[in-house]
């Protein structure tokens, strides 16, 4: 029965957070879209040359013939491709990240914990801008 009340608990505090305005002004908030936007440009670039990577790696083992090169060889390039598929998974759901924070920023959320309602540091959301949780509440997620 415990997860229940957490998840419960969790719900209404996502309902408080969705009624209280963001702590900063319109300064601020143009200051962390800008921010947020050069993080999402900077992780865009990352994801076409991931997959540009991909498409010239997939290029490359399409046109090799299987005498071309040594088997240990074709491993270590399907291992690169496999690495460069989480890379890119991980980069896409960053940018997921950074356009919510964006949404939260457009609808005068952005910087309110999604968990406990209260604000989120500035120090907080300068290093990590598409935080949705403060680091109180952080902590008691890992306990």
């Amino acid at each position: 029965m415990a997860p229940k009340k957490s998840a419960q608990a969790l719900a209404e505090n996502q309902g408080a957070s969705d009624h209280v305005t963001t702590p900063f002004d319109d300064d601020v908030l143009a200051h962390f879209r800008a921010l947020i936007l050069d993080k999402r440009k900077d992780a865009v670039e990352d994801v076409a040359k991931m997959q540009a990577q991909i498409k010239d790696s997939r290029e490359r083992s399409e046109s090799d013939s299987a005498y071309s090169f040594h088997m240990a060889d074709a491993g270590t390039d399907a291992m690169e491709r496999e690495k460069l598929y989480l890379m890119l998974a991980r980069q896409q759901k960053y940018i997921g990240y950074l356009d919510r924070a964006l949404e939260r920023i457009d609808n005068r959320t952005y910087g309110i914990c999604k968990v406990t309602g209260n604000p989120i540091s500035r120090e907080r959301l300068e290093a990590v801008p598409h935080t949705e949780i403060s680091i109180e509440a952080k902590l008691k997620q890992k306990r």
